[in-house]
Parts: C-alpha cells; sequence; structure tokens
C-alpha cells in the first residue's frame, strides 16, 4: 500500500472530506518532492475520491514536475492570493467541504484563519499529524538501506574530524574542516549543525560550535548528522586531548556502560520507558544521575527528531523498522559534558546500528 493511500484510508474511515499538509518534510514523504518555500505557500490537498494535488510558488512547478509527481500541480505568483486559489480547486472537486484533516501542531492560525475565510462552514478538527507520525514510524527496507548509507558517511566525518583536532585548534575550525570533506565527496547537507564542543562547554547539550580553542586535557564531543538522498544520520562520540583526569574517565566510562548496555537491550516488545529506565539506572547508580538531563532518544528517519520519544512514561512497544537514537548524557557544568550515541533500527531480534565509529575512549 503506497503511503498516499494510505492517508486516503484514513480520510476515509474518518469521514473527512479532504487533507490539508504543509508541513515540507510530510510533503516530501508522500510524494518525494521536497522544498522549503520559506514565507510561500506550499500544500499538498488530498481527497477521499478523488486525485490529490500540490499547490506551490510558481517557481517550484517545474521542479515537482521534474520529481515524478504524477497528479495536478498548480503554482502560484507573489501578488496572487494562494488560498483563494486553493479553495477554488478544491471546490471543483468537493463543492462544499465540510471536515477536513490537517498537521495541527504545523500549521499557523494565520493560515488556518486563511481556509476558514474561503471554507466558513468547514471544521479543521481532526489532526492529521499522529497519522503521519504513525505512518513514518515503521521503516521499510529501502529506508533502511538508505539510512545505513547515511550512516556511513557520518563515520567518515568522524574520522576526518577525530583527525582535525589538536591543541590550539578552535571547535569551528574542526566542524569546518568535517563539512568540506563531505561536500568534497558529495555530500553536500548536514542533517543539523554539526556540534563540536570542547571541555567544559560541553556540558551545554544544546550550545553551538565556537570558537572556543581546544587544549590538552579536553574532552571533546562531537555530535553530527549527514543527509543522503533524503534521510539523514545522527551519531555522537566524545574523545579525548592528551591525558585526562581520572574523574573525566569515570564520567566517560559510564556514560559508555549505560550506551552499550541500552543498545545490546533494545529489542522488539519491550517499551520505550524500559530502555529509557536501562540506560538511566547505569548512570543513576554510579551517582550522575542528576546529570542525565534529557531523554535516552528520539525517532529518527527523514528527519533528525521524529516520533518516537525514548523516554520516561512512553509505553510504545518497539517494533521492528522503528528507527531511533540511544544517546545518554552526563553533563557536569564546568568541568565535562559526554555524550555517546548511535541511531539503531529495530530488527525480529534485538536492534543495529548505523553507524560504526569504535566507541572505545580515543585519546587525540
Amino acid at each position: 500500500m503506497n503511503k498516499l493511500h494510505q492517508l486516503r484510508q484514513t480520510i476515509t474511515d474518518q469521514g473527512l472530506a479532504v487533507a490539508y499538509i504543509s508541513d515540507p518534510m510530510t510533503i516530501k514523504y508522500l510524494t518525494g518532492f521536497y522544498s522549503d518555500p520559506v514565507e510561500r505557500v506550499l500544500a499538498l490537498l488530498v481527497f477521499a475520491d478523488h486525485d490529490p494535488f500540490l499547490f506551490a510558488p510558481a517557481l517550484e512547478v517545474e521542479a515537482i514536475k521534474q520529481s515524478g509527481w504524477a497528479y495536478p500541480v498548480y503554482g502560484y505568483l507573489d501578488h496572487e492570493q494562494p488560498y483563494q486559489m486553493i479553495a477554488d480547486q478544491v471546490k471543483r472537486r468537493v463543492a462544499d467541504p465540510q471536515n477536513w484533516g490537517a498537521e495541527l501542531g504545523f500549521l499557523t492560525v494565520a493560515r488556518l484563519r486563511a481556509l476558514q475565510e474561503n471554507f466558513p462552514h468547514a471544521k479543521f478538527d481532526f489532526d492529521l499529524t499522529p497519522t503521519i507520525e504513525q505512518m513514518r514510524l515503521l521503516k521499510d527496507d529501502q529506508e533502511i538501506a538508505t539510512l545505513k548509507e547515511a550512516g556511513k558517511w557520518a563515520d567518515f566525518a568522524l574520522e576526518v574530524g577525530f583527525k582535525a583536532v589538536h591543541p590550539g585548534v578552535s571547535e569551528q575550525a574542526v566542524a569546518a574542516e568535517l563539512e568540506y570533506a563531505l561536500k568534497q565527496h558529495g555530500i553536500m547537507n548536514m542533517s543539523f549543525d554539526t556540534l563540536i564542543q570542547a571541555g567544559a562547554h560541553a556540558a551545554e547539550p544544546h550550545g553551538a560550535t565556537s570558537n572556543r580553542l581546544i587544549k590538552e586535557g579536553d574532552l571533546v564531543l562531537f555530535d553530527l548528522g549527514t543527509v543522503y538522498d533524503g534521510y539523514i544520520s545522527d551519531v555522537s562520540r566524545t574523545v579525548a586531548v592528551g591525558e585526562i583526569t581520572k574523574q573525566q574517565q569515570e564520567i566517560y566510562q559510564v556514560c559508555l556502560e549505560a550506551q552499550l548496555t541500552a543498545q545490546a537491550a533494545a529489542k522488539p516488545g519491550m517499551t520505550a520507558a524500559e530502555l529509557d529506565a536501562i540506560a538511566r539506572q547505569v548512570i543513576e547508580k554510579a551517582g550522575y544521575g542528576e546529570y542525565f538531563i534529557h531523554r535516552l532518544g528520539h525517532g529518527m528517519g527523514m528527519s533528525e527528531h521524529e516520533f518516537p520519544s525514548i523516554m520516561e512514561g512512553n509505553d510504545l512497544q518497539l517494533q521492528p523498522g522503528m528507527c531511533f537514537s540511544i544517546e545518554p548524557g552526563i553533563y557536569m557544568p564546568g568541568i565535562a559534558g559526554v555524550r555517546i550515541e548511535d541511531c539503531v533500527h529495530i530488527t525480529p531480534t534485538g536492534c543495529e546500528p548505523f553507524t560504526h565509529t569504535t566507541k572505545a575512549l580515543q585519546t587525540l
């Protein structure tokens, strides 16, 4: 069953007249075409009993046609009224659609009001976000193969990045070198901004790569990912520069044990919460529980943060085809930060990682 047909089945089952899809990543998942329209309107309209259509800025129309999209596409110029034009096309198919589905977590208030002005009697109550999340949750063999290729390039990036690390070089310089090497091999986009953090700076889990100079005795945290054929990788490793303290060594080994224990335990039938607890208990037992301040992992695929969250309170059972990160971290302000991460896919008997760079502590 293809993806659009799955969505159409939901529309039929829920008694909806039309689905309005506006998240560019969802549009790519359903159509194969991706573009970030920025302030312009890009939308996919799907019906129970009519062919879908794409609505896009005029400058995107030819690219959509060349992408293999087999259904109508309509473009608009910047001075035109996009929602009036969308309404005209919808009403040619369904004269007075009453019940709509939309990604309510993505649709802005302003754009919802624009739709409501053109369909004053319609209800936009049905949230399609959970439907899309469930569709994207289980990856097929082709998706898994693409994610493995993305993982290979993440391993390559780490290899280049490790070689670039030495006392006196900046975090930014290391990031630039590994990204340049990727571009030389045709990997043009990262999954997210490459994160290189050294020493106490690594204790900020969502800090940014800075001009801080790496020095002897630092632990250096790498968090990066590549995009390959629309799918992403995401990996974290932490390496040492020269001799580090016993406390830094202990933090690293505790984090490593937590990651390895959780990855070895991940299998179908257990819940996301149970997997999170396995890693968390290792860190808590060692006395560092207060420094593990985020969930164990997140779903991944076409985006770096997808459904589900591997965290306390999530009783979702793991199934073959689910893909997510396993990334415990210990962040001690003013001292050091360590995170070790592989993204994995659940198999019938356990899990397999997409990245394979050693997790043993490397001293550079």
